[in-house]
């Protein structure tokens, strides 16, 4: 699964691969193959563990004038987000939460940032 946008920010998004603004992110290369975007700014989602979120994995999106999350799910969707973690979430004044398969959730990234919505992206880049 691929996902390709010259207009961004999210530019191209392969198995474990990104590219935003120009820049390349994966194992060994700028943030990594999970990451965080808030606005334009890039930057590790280095506490995501195995495939169920925990509270403790929500980093660097709140306080940040963020109404909407965008869950990048993995390539095959196999992250789960249990309701309490969505609870949570929302306690914390995110008012949506979009879960889905990462090349997606590329896409509904760039479309609502381009809307000029208060947008971020938590995205695990394989499985």
């Amino acid at each position: 699964m691929m996902f390709d946008d010259p207009r961004g920010p999210i530019e191209h998004f392969s198995w474990g691969r990104f590219t935003i603004c120009g820049e390349h992110h994966s194992t060994g290369a700028g943030v990594g193959k999970d990451i965080r975007l808030v606005g334009a700014g890039v930057s590790p989602w280095r506490e995501r563990r195995g495939h169920k979120l925990k509270r403790s994995m929500i980093t660097g999106v709140y306080d940040q004038d963020v109404d909407i999350l965008v869950v990048g799910t993995g390539v095959h969707g196999a992250i789960r987000c249990p309701d309490r973690v969505k609870d949570a979430i929302r306690e914390h004044g995110i008012a949506e939460l979009i879960l889905q398969p990462t090349p997606q959730a590329c896409a509904t990234y760039n479309e609502l940032f381009r809307q000029g919505k208060g947008v971020a992206l938590l995205a695990h880049g394989t499985c």
